[in-house]
C-alpha cells in the first residue's frame, strides 16, 4: 500500500485508499473466474468469497445489520438450498469491521463428532488459544474468547443442533462481547436465540411491482455466469418468471436449473422443468413444496448427468471439505470411472453447478454443497460406501507417509498446506477407522497419528494428542504402532509441561521399542527423554540421551527430519549452559543440511538457535536479526509452538537492546500463546528464570503502568499480527506513522544504511561492523523494508529525501 500510494502520488487520506483498493478487490473476485476463494480478515479465520454476485438478499442482510445491533445470537434457518451460508458470509464480510477482535468463520458440515466441536471453533480461533493442557476444550474456548469483541460464525449447525445449543448457551454466558451468527436447518431453541427464518425469493419486487423480483435478479445473473451474454428480454421474461415460480424461488435450485442453458433456451428450459416437476413431485407429497422442488430440482440435475458424472458425483460424497484432481484419481477411479476420465468427468459436473471449484493453498480444489452432497451419498449402497471409506483412509494414510517423505526438501512447504486444507479429510479417516472396525483401516490410522509432526501442520497440539490418546487405547492397535504412538505421545507432553507423564509414556515407547528391534523408534524416544529430561533441570541426563539417540541415529538412514531435531535440542541444551560453540556447532549444522535441500520449518528453528547462541554472547542485535528471520520461516507453517519459542527470545533480545516496548509486546504475545498449548516455556523452570531477567529490564525501562499496558497489547494479537508487528510489517489499512520512514531505523539499521548508501557490499559492512554476513543480510532486509524500497540503489535517495 506504501508503494501504490507513492506511485499514484495520493495526496489524500492512506485509510481512503486502502478502502478504494479494498472494495475493487472484492468486487473483481465476486465478477471475475469461476471459483470461490476466501479473504482473510485481519484477526480472523478465512470468510468464504464467491465468484457470483450477491444477488437477492439484501433486505435479510439489513435484516442481520439490526438484529446484531441489539442481540448476542442471531440463527439464520431455512431448509437446505434456500441460501443460509451464501448470507451468513456476505454478513461477516460486509460488518466484521464493527468488531474489534475480528470475525471467525467455522465451516462445521463436515464435522460428526459432538466431542470435536469445541476443540473445532478453538482452532479455527487463530489468535491466544489459552489452551493449557490440564483445561477441557471448552474451557480453553471459554478463556480464548472471554474479552473479545468478536463475532463468531458457525456455519451448518443442524446435524449437531444440541451440542450447539449447550456449547454457545456456555459462551455467551461467560462473555460480554462476543456475538454468535449460526446457520441452521433446524432452530437452536435456547432463550438467547433471535431467528431469521429465510424465505424463498420473491417474483416481484415488493417495493416496485414493476421491476423484477430477486427470484428473476438470481435467474439472470446465475444463467449469465452459464451462458457468456445472457441477459433477459421480453420475448423470455414470462419463461423466466415460471421457471422461478416452479422452482419455488429457492436459490440452489434457480442455480442448478440455469447450469442447463448452455443446451436449452429459456422457454425449452420453461417446459421441460414442468413436465419433470409434475413426474417427479407425484407420490413425493412429503414436506412443503420448496422442499419437493429442490429435490426435484437436484434429481433432474443427476439424471440429466452421464452415467460416468453420476457414478462419480456419488464417489466424491465421501470427502468432507472438499478434495483436489489426485485425490479424486486415487479414491474414486473404478468401474464406469477410470482414472485418466476423472478429469472430464469433473469438468463435466462444474458444468452443471454440481461441483465448485475453489483455490486452496495447495492450489485447485473442489468441493460440493452439502444438499448435493447427501444426495450423492444416497446413491450409493451401504457395501460401495464401506469400499469408499476403506478407499479414503487409504488416501489420508498416503496423505501424510507422502509428508514424511518430503519433509526435509523443498516440498515440505508444499505437502504442509495439503495436510492443513485436508485436516477434515483426515478427522473423518480417522473416525471411520475408530468406528468400523477394520483391521486394515485401523493400521493405516494409527500409523498415521503417529506422525510426530502433525501438530505443526495438520492439528493442534491438543488435538493431536487427543488423537493419539484414542488410538492408544483401541486393543487392537498392532504393538509396533503402539511404541511410535507413545513416542509420540511423549513429544506432546513434553512440549505442554508435563515432565511426569512425558516421562511414563517416553519409558514405555523405549520399553517396547527394545523389544521389537526397532531402533528409529528407540532412537525418538531417547532423544524426547533427553529434551523432556534438559528442560525439567538436569542437564547431564538430558545430554547423555540425546547424545545415545544422535549416535543412532547416524547408523538409521531416512530418519534426517529427527536427527536435526535432536541436534536443535543439543543446541539449546548448551546454550543454557554457556557453551556457545558447542550450540553454534549444532545448530549450523541444522541450518547447512535444511538450507542445502530448499527446507523451511527445521531452518527456522536453526536460525532461531543461532540468535539463541547470539544473545548469550550478548548479541543483541544479532539476536534480534535472526528472530525476525525464523518468524519469517515459520510462518508458512501452524506451528504455534514455534513461533511462541522465536516471540520469547525476539522479546528477549529487544528487553536487553533496550527496546522495553516491543519486548513488553512481544512478552505479552509469547506469554499468551504458550498457554494456548501447554505450560509458559515448556514448564522449565531454568527457562523462566531467564525470561524474567529480561522481563524485569523491560518493565524497570518503562515503569509498571507502560510496561503492563504493552504487555496487554501483545496478549491480544493473533499470530499473523504478531508477526506483521515483530517484522515491521505495516498493515495496508493503517496510516503511515511517519512521513519520514528513515526515523523507524535503528540505530543499527542507520549505520548499515549509510554504508549501502555509500556502495558497500554486505561482505565490507560485516568486516567492518565485526558481524556475520547472514546478521548483515537480515539488518539489510529489515531497513529495505522500513525505507520502502525494493532495491540497494534507492537507499541513498531514501536518505536523503527524509534529511
Amino acid at each position: 500500500m506504501a508503494q501504490l500510494h507513492r506511485e499514484l502520488e495520493w495526496s489524500g487520506s492512506r485509510n481512503t485508499l486502502a478502502s478504494a483498493v479494498r472494495c475493487v478487490k472484492e468486487e473483481r473476485s465476486r465478477t471475475t473466474g469461476s471459483s470461490t476463494s476466501s479473504i482473510r480478515t485481519s484477526t480472523g479465520t478465512d470468510i468464504p468469497l464467491f465468484s457470483t454476485s450477491f444477488v437477492g438478499r439484501s433486505e435479510d442482510l439489513d435484516k442481520i445489520r439490526v438484529l446484531l445491533g441489539d442481540s448476542r445470537l442471531i440463527t439464520v434457518a431455512g431448509p437446505g438450498g434456500i441460501g443460509k451460508t451464501r448470507l451468513a458470509a456476505e454478513a461477516a464480510a460486509t460488518y466484521r469491521r464493527a468488531f474489534s477482535d475480528g470475525v471467525r468463520f467455522v465451516e462445521l458440515a463436515s464435522l460428526r463428532s459432538e466431542t470435536l466441536l469445541p476443540q473445532t471453533i478453538l482452532d479455527a480461533l487463530g489468535f491466544d488459544e489459552r489452551d493449557a493442557p490440564e483445561r477441557s476444550a471448552t474451557e480453553s474456548l471459554l478463556e480464548s474468547i472471554r474479552y473479545k469483541h468478536l463475532l463468531l460464525v458457525l456455519d451448518n449447525c443442524e446435524h449437531l443442533v444440541s451440542a450447539c445449543a449447550e456449547l454457545i448457551s456456555l459462551l455467551l454466558r461467560n462473555t460480554e462481547h462476543v456475538k454468535i451468527l449460526a446457520t441452521s436447518r433446524e432452530v437452536l431453541s435456547i432463550p438467547e436465540e433471535h431467528v431469521l427464518v429465510l424465505d424463498p425469493l420473491s417474483m416481484t419486487d415488493h417495493r416496485d411491482p414493476d421491476r423484477p423480483g430477486p427470484a428473476i435478479e438470481l435467474f439472470e445473473s446465475r444463467a449469465s455466469a452459464a451462458l457468456s451474454g445472457f441477459f433477459i428480454t421480453d420475448s423470455s421474461r414470462d419463461a423466466a418468471r415460471r421457471v422461478c415460480t416452479q422452482l419455488d424461488g429457492m436459490p440452489l435450485a434457480i442455480e442448478l436449473a440455469c447450469a442447463r442453458l448452455t443446451a436449452l433456451s429459456v422457454e425449452d428450459l420453461a417446459e421441460r422443468l414442468d413436465d419433470r416437476l409434475a413426474l417427479l413431485i407425484t407420490g413425493n407429497r412429503g414436506g412443503p413444496s420448496r422442499h419437493r422442488s429442490l429435490h426435484a430440482t437436484v434429481e433432474w440435475s443427476y439424471d440429466l448427468c452421464t452415467a460416468q458424472e453420476q457414478v462419480l458425483w456419488a464417489r466424491l460424497s465421501v470427502f468432507s471439505e472438499g478434495f483436489d484432481l489426485a485425490a479424486a484419481e486415487s479414491v474414486c477411479a473404478g468401474g464406469p470411472v477410470d482414472a485418466a476420465s476423472i478429469l472430464d468427468t469433473i469438468t463435466g459436473l462444474i458444468g452443471k453447478s454440481v461441483l465448485q471449484r475453489t483455490t486452496g493453498e495447495g492450489g485447485v480444489r473442489f468441493k460440493m454443497l452439502e444438499t448435493i452432497r447427501h444426495f450423492g451419498a444416497g446413491k450409493l449402497s451401504d457395501g460401495e460406501k464401506a469400499e469408499l471409506r476403506v478407499a479414503h483412509v487409504r488416501w489420508c494414510a498416503e496423505l501424510v507417509r507422502t509428508a514424511r517423505r518430503s519433509w526435509t526438501g523443498a516440498e515440505q512447504e508444499r505437502v504442509s498446506a495439503r495436510l492443513r486444507e485436508n485436516r477434515a479429510n483426515l478427522r473423518s479417516a480417522l473416525q471411520t477407522a475408530l468406528s468400523d472396525r477394520n483391521h486394515e483401516t485401523l493400521h493405516l490410522a494409527s500409523s498415521l497419528v503417529a506422525t510426530w509432526f502433525l501438530w505443526s501442520s495438520a492439528f493442534s497440539v491438543r488435538e493431536h494428542r487427543m488423537w493419539v490418546t484414542e488410538f492408544l487405547g483401541h486393543d487392537d492397535t498392532a504393538d509396533d504402532v503402539v511404541a511410535q504412538l507413545n513416542a509420540t505421545l511423549g513429544l506432546l507432553q513434553t512440549m505442554q509441561g508435563e515432565r511426569v507423564q512425558a516421562a511414563r509414556a517416553l519409558a514405555a515407547a523405549a520399553r517396547c521399542a527394545r523389544e521389537l528391534g526397532d531402533d528409529a523408534t528407540l532412537a525418538f524416544a531417547l532423544q524426547t527423554q533427553g529434551l523432556n529430561t534438559y528442560l525439567g533441570g538436569n542437564f547431564e541426563a538430558g545430554e547423555r540421551h540425546l547424545s545415545d539417540a544422535l549416535a543412532l541415529y547416524e547408523r538409521l538412514p531416512g530418519i534426517t527430519d529427527l536427527m536435526w531435531t535432536a541436534h536443535i535440542e543439543m543446541g539449546m541444551l548448551c546454550s543454557s549452559r554457556g557453551e556457545t560453540e558447542r550450540a553454534a556447532e549444532n545448530f549450523e549444522f541444522v541450518y547447512a543440511q535444511a538450507s542445502a535441500t530448499g527446507e523451511k520449518w527445521m531452518l527456522s528453528y536453526a536460525v532461531y538457535g543461532l540468535g539463541l547462541v547470539e544473545l548469550v554472547r550478548g548479541r543483541h542485535d544479532g539476536a534480534i536479526t535472526h528472530a525476525m528471520n525464523a518468524l519469517a520461516l515459520n510462518r508458512a507453517f501452524d506451528d504455534t509452538v514455534g513461533a511462541t519459542l522465536v516471540t520469547d527470545l525476539f522479546a528477549w533480545a529487544e528487553a536487553a537492546a533496550g527496546s522495553g516496548e516491543r519486548a513488553a509486546v512481544l512478552l505479552g504475545a509469547a506469554s499468551s500463546m504458550w498457554e494456548s498449548f501447554g505450560m509458559q516455556l515448556y514448564g522449565s523452570r531454568h527457562w523462566v528464570e531467564r525470561r524474567e531477567v529480561y522481563e524485569s529490564r523491560a518493565r524497570t525501562s518503562l515503569g509498571d503502568e507502560v510496561y503492563m499496558a504493552a504487555r496487554r497489547r501483545g496478549s491480544t494479537l493473533s499470530i499473523a499480527e504478531l508477526i506483521a508487528y515483530a517484522l515491521d510489517e505495516e498493515p495496508d489499512d493503517s496510516p503511515s506513522t511517519s512521513s519520514h520512514p528513515v526515523v523507524g531505523l535503528s540505530p543499527r539499521e542507520m549505520d548499515i544504511a549509510q554504508y549501502v548508501a555509500h556502495g558497500l557490499t554486505n561482505r565490507e559492512i560485516a568486516d567492518r561492523l565485526v558481524l556475520s554476513v547472514r546478521t548483515v543480510e537480515g539488518h539489510v532486509a529489515h531497513m529495505l523494508r522500513k525505507l520502502g524500497v525494493a532495491r540497494r540503489s534507492q537507499v541513498a535517495a531514501s536518505l536523503a529525501a527524509a534529511t
